[in-house]
């Protein structure tokens, strides 16, 4: 008996829609509660001794699980990107449901039609959460200090650049500042305070696989790259050997410029900014490297930056360490996505 079907995700409820292909029957309803164990029952109740079962989910939150479970149960999985799976769609003609959601996977997958996204190992998902985690609370810190800098200037206060130093304390005790000001720029430096104790930890762990995998340390030996952004880079890229050519790499980070042009009227260029924030982030940083003269882009910045600016001069480089990172995860092969290596405990 061959299935074929479609899962539309949602926090409330999972609407499934399946078809035996050999006799025709139609399967619709859904799965509540939409928890791994609700999901485990309904897989293990409809698809219990069937041999060749596959459905389909789009790559939406909590897809994990789902896929998971499907795994667990015998299940083909096929994840579908959810922009090509939109646009796979067409223009609407009727209302959108989640009915109609789960039949337009059910349709793509069995007419072999359904953009399909790489599927991350379990350990490449757990860097992957703890590397956007790292990405997260450097963004809520920016955050805070921030809302210092701008009560400091709703009040009249100088700027103070280097605000956690022992200087920049100094000048803030002395600011002059309303009651609640104070409080407020004392709320920020609190929160500052903890998300860096947060911080700490996290980003010595990221740095430690970096070192136990081979891809990430592979990634670290080229120049501007170091152990952090090494790991967020090769758990964001995954398997390299999926993609054909390194342009599929800058098109995942979203590092292409994207053109829309109708008839003589053309639009600038910009950044597509689709995919993964944390390895646009992770090759940024690496790229910044770039502005140094003893890298070995200097020269090829400079050009850049002379004809356009420093910040594209900056995309341009990051756009070639993403083809680089592409040619050396491949060189590796399988070994590029092995899971990091056990830590060496040293002897008493």
């Amino acid at each position: 008996m061959a299935i074929i079907g479609g899962l539309d995700v949602h926090r409330a409820q999972i609407t499934y829609d399946c078809v035996d292909t050999e006799t025709g029957e139609v399967m619709r309803g859904q799965v509540r509660p939409a928890t791994r164990l609700a999901l485990r029952g309904w897989l293990e109740a409809r698809f219990e001794g069937s041999q060749d079962v596959k459905l389909a989910v789009e790559g939406c939150t909590g897809w994990r699980f789902v896929v998971e479970e499907l795994q667990r149960a015998g299940v083909e999985p096929h994840l579908a990107e959810p922009a090509d799976t939109s646009a796979a769609r067409g223009r609407k003609k009727r209302a959108k449901t989640d009915r109609t959601d789960a039949r337009l996977l059910r349709d793509l997958l069995s007419q072999e039609r359904l953009p399909e996204s790489w599927i991350p190992p379990a350990h490449v998902q757990e860097v992957r959460i703890l590397a956007r985690s790292y990405l997260a609370l450097v963004a809520e810190r920016r955050a805070w200090r921030q809302r210092v800098h701008a009560q400091l200037y709703h009040q009249g206060v100088p700027g103070i650049a280097a605000l956690l130093t022992c200087e920049g304390r100094a000048r803030l005790e002395a600011a002059e500042l309303s009651p609640a000001g104070r409080r407020a720029v004392d709320i920020a430096l609190h929160m500052v305070a903890a998300i860096e104790q947060e911080l700490a930890p996290l980003k010595t762990q990221l740095e430690q696989l970096s070192a136990r995998q081979p891809g990430a340390r592979a990634l670290d030996a080229l120049f501007g790259i170091g152990p952090l952004t090494a790991i967020v880079i090769w758990a964001e890229l995954g398997d390299c050997q999926r993609f054909r050519r390194s342009d599929q790499v800058v098109r995942l980070a979203g590092l292409d410029v994207t053109v829309w042009s109708s008839d003589g009227k053309r639009s600038a260029g910009h950044l597509a900014r689709q995919g993964p924030a944390a390895l646009r982030w992770a090759l940024y940083e690496a790229a910044m490297t770039s502005t140094r003269e003893t890298s070995p882009d200097h020269d090829y910045y400079q050009s850049v930056h002379e004809r356009l600016s420093g910040k594209r001069a900056v995309l341009s480089v990051a756009r070639k360490l993403a083809r680089r990172c592409y040619h050396t995860l491949r060189e590796l092969g399988d070994a590029a996505l092995a899971p990091p290596e056990e830590p060496m405990h040293q002897a008493a």
